[in-house]
């Protein structure tokens, strides 16, 4: 799998109601992406393209357990987010719902429309507009599995069909 894309960057802390904002819950999905992030950048949620990697801060994608943290950025098109922390609950709703997260420590050397391509198995970041390369955490082959089978759910669906119980 190949994930490649321009960078949109965001401070610390961003939690699920900025991802997610509560007032739009109830809306379609369509509807509560396009509020994404509006609070923090209004540019993002009309500007953002397929493949786009949003860039955070530490403890990225804390507060409550909202799934739509998740599903609005897979909405928008944003193929990874890269940041020193996440929220835990955050963190395995992505992987779940077949986002790929990757925890980088030194987030600061990334501008807003830098170039990237992450490589989740050697567990880095090729910077293609500095040509610097960030070191990462690794992403176990289990979770890789996992992102290529589009999530948790499609990924047991495949193992059951397969008959690997």
């Amino acid at each position: 799998m190949m994930y490649e894309g321009k960078s949109w960057v965001f401070g610390d802390n961003v939690d699920t109601d900025q991802l997610a904002p509560g007032a739009f819950m109830k809306s379609p999905m369509e509807e509560l992406a396009r509020h994404c992030l509006e609070r923090l950048n209004p540019h993002f949620p009309k500007n953002v393209r397929i493949g786009d990697i949003v860039v955070g801060g530490r403890n990225f994608g804390a507060g409550s357990s909202r799934e739509q943290a998740v599903q609005s950025l897979l909405q928008l098109g944003v193929s990874a987010v890269i940041a020193p922390s996440f929220g835990g609950i955050f963190q395995r709703n992505a992987f779940n719902l077949g986002l790929l997260v990757l925890e980088c420590e030194d987030t600061s050397k990334i501008h807003e429309g830098d170039h990237l391509v992450p490589d989740p198995k050697q567990g880095s970041v090729f910077n293609q507009t500095t040509g610097e390369t960030l070191i990462c955490s690794q992403v176990p082959e289990f979770l890789m599995q996992m992102l290529k089978d589009g999530g948790l759910v499609p990924h047991l669906e495949k193992k059951i069909n397969k008959g690997n119980r």
